[in-house]
Formats: structure tokens, C-alpha cells, sequence
């Protein structure tokens, strides 16, 4: 059956149901026991409230003291502390990702970038004992080995002209995925490293810049869905040789 509306179980609780209205709100109480329980204690409330206004029989009557009148506040009561506890939740919630987000950002902004290219420069370029993954043994090689690593297609530098040739990569892992060094040499041993990543957290692409640190510079930027870096000496013509190689790629 259908469930009794709140004005006939209101009715109900004060006496006021009679005939088959009543019948039918017994019966649908006799198959609800929850329902049930708590229109008896409502109807507990009713009899506590005529009893303490036992004495004041001879005071005009107040609508505000009517038993279903103060059961509907205390309903409207319970609704709205629903409401407020359910708002401070979400403001909560939101405030929390809210503060997520501007730690993440904040620590974008407080980490240089691409500190990772320039470490694989010092431990490929700088430390002697450092062997490559791979040393090319014909041009196409090193070109090969990025394409199967990286699926839309990295094109490998050419820096022929500047008298600069590939001689080694190497791969790296990173949180965001796998990232590959390509090392280039000249005749006086001068090195370039090209340096290729995924984007960081949320993908975190690089505008164009650059930043120097302990004399090497790294000039870096992002294009087909990759973060590139180029890293050279800082002083000399290295850097130019970078950069006219980086631009393509940007």
C-alpha cells in the first residue's frame, strides 16, 4: 500500500484519524516497524506535552504548542542540520583538492626545470665511468631507438654542421614514463646532450626557457606532447649550437 501522507500520520499520533483513514495508516504501520516506532514515540512526546500543560487548561490556545506544530519544527530542525553538515563536507572537500592543487602548483613553480636532464648530462657527459645503453653504429641507430620508445615519434637532432655527431643514448626512468639522453661529441671532446621526457604531473608541459647551473646551461621547451631539453657548457659557442637545434622542436 501506499505510504499515509504526513498530515493523516500527524492526525493519527493526535487522535485525530478516525474510519478507514485510520485503519489504513494502522495498517501500514503494522508492516513498517521503524515507521511504527517512531510515530510511537511521537505519540509518547504528545502525552508528555498534554500532561505538562495540564495546568494551563485556562491560557488561550497557542498554535506554536500543538504537538504535530512542534514535531514538524523539529523535522525542519533535523533537515537543515543535514544541510549545514552536509555543506561544511563538501566545503571541506573542496577546500582540501583546492589546497592539493596550489601545493602542486606551487611546487612546480619551486622546482627548476628539467634538473633531470641536466643530471643525465653530468653522469653521461662528466663521469668516465658511464657507458651509454646504446652506441650507434649507423646514423639511423639512435633515431630507431627513440622511435621505439617514444610512440609519437621524437625526431633526433641534427647538429652534422656544428661538427657535433651522436655518439650514445642512454634511457632514464621517470615517474611520468621512460625519457632517453642522446649524447653528441665534437673533435675537441666538447659534449651536447638532447634530452626527451614526458610531461610531469598533470601534464605538465615547459614553456620555452632556459637555466644555467654550475656553468652548464639547459635550454628546454615541449612540443608533441614531450618535454625536450638541449644541455650544453654554458660558456662558448655550445649553447648557440643548442639552441638553433632545440628550435625545430618547440
Amino acid at each position: 500500500m501506499n505510504e499515509p501522507s504526513e498530515h493523516d500520520i500527524h492526525a493519527y499520533v493526535d487522535g485525530r484519524l478516525e474510519g478507514e483513514r485510520r485503519a489504513a495508516v494502522e495498517l501500514y504501520l503494522a508492516r513498517h516497524p521503524e515507521r511504527a516506532a517512531q510515530v510511537q514515540a511521537w505519540q509518547h512526546d504528545a502525552q508528555q506535552l498534554r500532561a505538562a500543560l495540564v495546568g494551563a487548561q485556562s491560557l488561550p490556545p497557542n498554535p506554536a504548542l500543538d504537538p504535530s506544530a512542534i514535531r514538524m519544527r523539529r523535522q525542519r530542525r533535523r533537515a537543515s542540520r543535514l544541510a549545514m553538515a552536509a555543506a561544511l563536507v563538501l566545503c571541506v572537500g573542496l577546500g582540501g583538492l583546492g589546497g592539493w592543487q596550489m601545493r602542486g602548483w606551487q611546487v612546480a613553480r619551486a622546482m627548476p626545470p628539467m634538473g633531470d636532464a641536466l643530471a643525465a648530462y653530468r653522469l653521461l657527459a662528466l663521469d668516465p665511468g658511464a657507458r651509454p645503453d646504446l652506441v650507434p653504429q649507423h646514423r639511423g641507430d639512435l633515431q630507431a631507438w627513440l622511435d621505439h620508445h617514444f610512440a609519437r615519434g621524437v625526431p633526433l637532432p641534427d647538429l652534422d654542421a656544428a661538427g657535433f655527431r651522436p655518439v650514445g643514448g642512454r634511457l632514464f626512468a621517470t615517474e611520468q614514463g621512460t625519457a632517453a639522453m642522446v649524447l653528441y661529441q665534437d673533435a675537441a671532446g666538447h659534449a651536447i646532450s638532447f634530452y626527451v621526457r614526458p610531461p610531469g604531473p598533470r601534464r605538465y608541459l615547459l614553456p620555452h626557457g632556459q637555466r644555467v647551473d654550475d656553468g652548464l646551461l639547459a635550454q628546454y621547451g615541449s612540443g608533441n606532447g614531450y618535454n625536450y631539453a638541449m644541455v650544453s657548457r654554458a660558456a662558448g659557442s655550445d649553447a648557440q649550437v643548442a639552441a638553433r637545434a632545440l628550435q625545430p622542436l618547440i
